[in-house]
C-alpha cells in the first residue's frame, strides 16, 4: 500500500533543496564570467583584433562591450544581484558568437552540442526564467523592500475602503 504521509514528507525534503540548481548555476557562471570578462577587458586590442578577424562590425566598440558584458555580468550574476536583467545581455552575446563565430566552423548537429557557448545561452535563458533564488542579493531587496504583513493588510484595507 502507498504511504502518501511517506510520499509528502520526501516531496517537502526534496523541495527544500530546490533552490541549489539556481545557485550552484548562477556561482559558476557568475565567476567563469566575471573571470573571461577580465581577460578581454585587459586585452581589448587583442579583442578587437580579433573581433575584427571575425567579421564583427565595430570591433573595438564590440570587444568592449562583450568584455564588460562579461565581466559586470558575471560579478552581478555571482552575487545575485539584478539575476533577470543581467542574463539578457549574457544570453544575447553568447547567441552573438554563436552565430558570427562559432556556427561557421560547424558542419554538423554533433558538433553542434559540443559547443560550449549554446549550453552558456541556455542556461542564461534558465536563469532569467527561474530567477536567482533565496540565496542572493535579488531576494534580499525583495524581503527587504516588502511591507510587514500588518502594515500590507493596512494599505490593503485602505485601498478597498477607497474603491467603495
Amino acid at each position: 500500500m502507498i504511504d502518501m504521509d511517506s510520499i509528502a514528507r520526501r516531496a517537502r525534503e526534496l523541495h527544500q533543496g530546490a533552490f541549489l540548481p539556481a545557485l550552484l548555476v548562477r556561482l559558476y557562471l557568475g565567476y567563469f564570467f566575471f573571470e573571461t570578462g577580465i581577460g578581454k577587458v585587459q586585452n581589448l586590442d587583442v579583442m578587437a583584433e580579433r573581433f575584427s578577424e571575425w567579421g564583427i562590425p565595430f570591433p573595438g566598440w564590440s570587444a568592449a562591450l562583450s568584455g564588460y558584458t562579461e565581466h559586470i555580468g558575471g560579478a552581478l550574476l555571482f552575487l545575485g544581484l539584478a539575476t533577470r536583467a543581467v542574463c539578457l545581455p549574457l544570453f544575447i552575446n553568447m547567441v552573438v558568437a554563436v552565430l558570427s563565430v562559432k556556427l561557421a566552423a560547424v558542419a554538423s548537429l554533433s558538433e553542434f552540442v559540443e559547443l560550449d557557448e549554446p549550453l552558456y545561452a541556455l542556461s542564461f535563458l534558465w536563469l532569467f526564467f527561474q530567477g536567482p533564488g533565496p540565496i542572493s542579493f535579488d531576494h534580499l531587496l525583495r524581503c527587504i523592500m516588502q511591507l510587514p504583513p500588518a502594515m500590507r493588510a493596512r494599505e490593503e484595507h485602505r485601498a478597498a475602503s477607497a474603491r467603495l
